[in-house]
C-alpha cells in the first residue's frame, strides 16, 4: 500500500469511491455533506436521516476538485493497492477563526474490501503529521451521526467527542 499526494486526475475516482460507498452507507454523511449539497436531510418518523443528493456527484467533483486545485491551506492524499488501485484517500485543511488556525480532517475512506489493515490508519495520520507540519494544534474532524464504526476507529486514535451539531429541518 503507498499513501501518495492525490492529483486532479485522481478526482472522478475518488469520486466513484465516495458515491459508491454513500449510497451504501448513508450514516457516513456528515453536516459537512449535507452543508455543501452532497447529502440531504429527511425526516421519517420523528427520525433525522441523510442520504446522497440527486446531484451529489457534481457537488463532490466540485469540492474535491477545489481542495486539489489549492493545496496551500489544503491538502489530498490517495492509497494505492500494490496494483495500483485507488483503495482510500484523505483530505485535511487548515482553517481559521480570525484569530487561532486549526485543523480538519475532513475525509478519511478506505474501499471495504481494504479495510482493517491499517489503510486508515496511515492516511489519518499521514494528515496529522500534515497538520502539525504547519504549525496546527487543534485537529478536528466530523462523521456522520450514526457513522459509529468510524467514531470507534477515531476514538481509538486519540479523537473525542467535543460537540454535536443541528441542523434546522
Amino acid at each position: 500500500m503507498k499513501i501518495l499526494p492525490a492529483t486532479l486526475s485522481d478526482a472522478p475516482s475518488m469520486a466513484e469511491l465516495f458515491l459508491a460507498h454513500i449510497q451504501a452507507h448513508p450514516d457516513y454523511i456528515s453536516h459537512g455533506e449535507l452543508q455543501m449539497g452532497v447529502g440531504e436531510s429527511y425526516v421519517k418518523d420523528g427520525v433525522t436521516y441523510a442520504r446522497p443528493a440527486p446531484d451529489a456527484r457534481e457537488k463532490w467533483m466540485k469540492y474535491i476538485l477545489f481542495q486539489l486545485e489549492n493545496q496551500t491551506l489544503k491538502h489530498v492524499w490517495k492509497a494505492v493497492s500494490s496494483e495500483g488501485i485507488l483503495v482510500g484517500f484523505a483530505v485535511a485543511e487548515i482553517l481559521s477563526d480570525g484569530d487561532t488556525s486549526f485543523g480538519m480532517v475532513s475525509d478519511v475512506l478506505v474501499k471495504e474490501d481494504y479495510r482493517g489493515h491499517g489503510t486508515g490508519a496511515i492516511l489519518l495520520q499521514t494528515a496529522i503529521d500534515w497538520l502539525r507540519s504547519n504549525g496546527v494544534k487543534g485537529i478536528y474532524l466530523e462523521s456522520g451521526k450514526d457513522n459509529h464504526a468510524a467514531h470507534r476507529f477515531f476514538q481509538k486514535r486519540g479523537f473525542a467527542q467535543v460537540s454535536a451539531i443541528f441542523k434546522l429541518v
